[in-house]
């Protein structure tokens, strides 16, 4: 089963959404490692960044591998607040530049018009 976890916005340490996510990481904060993968990333003008992952270019983050007996109420939970249920975002799974395989939330919408962050986010 799928444990690791790609993030490159609110949910890295440090980030707004992090407190959301550190319960269910192995770890906690120590657990997280930095990572990439192939993508863009954009600026949504709402304080969060768009990813997509069919796009050239390198998107940075962090990698947190999850709890196995909560992964299940850990992925719930951050559908809910990624907002995988409403398809602004879709969980996926996508490999990153050291070959692992990750989930990940895409951005659902199109992402023109919005800016090119050059891969990396800086916002809360």
């Amino acid at each position: 089963m799928l444990d690791a976890l790609f993030v490159y916005g609110t949910l890295m340490v440090g980030r707004c959404r992090w407190p959301i996510l550190e319960p269910y990481v192995v770890g906690g904060s120590g657990g997280m490692g930095p990572a990439a993968a192939a993508g863009r990333l954009y600026d949504t003008g709402f304080e969060y960044p768009a990813a997509r992952f069919d796009r050239d270019g390198r998107i940075w983050g962090q990698v947190a591998r999850l709890h196995p007996e909560s992964l299940a109420v850990a992925l719930d939970l951050l559908d809910q607040v990624e907002g995988a249920v409403e398809g602004e975002y879709t969980r996926v799974v996508i490999r990153t530049d050291d070959g692992d395989s990750a989930w990940a939330y895409e951005y659902g919408l199109s992402p023109d018009g919005l800016v090119d962050l050059g891969g990396r986010w800086t916002g809360n």
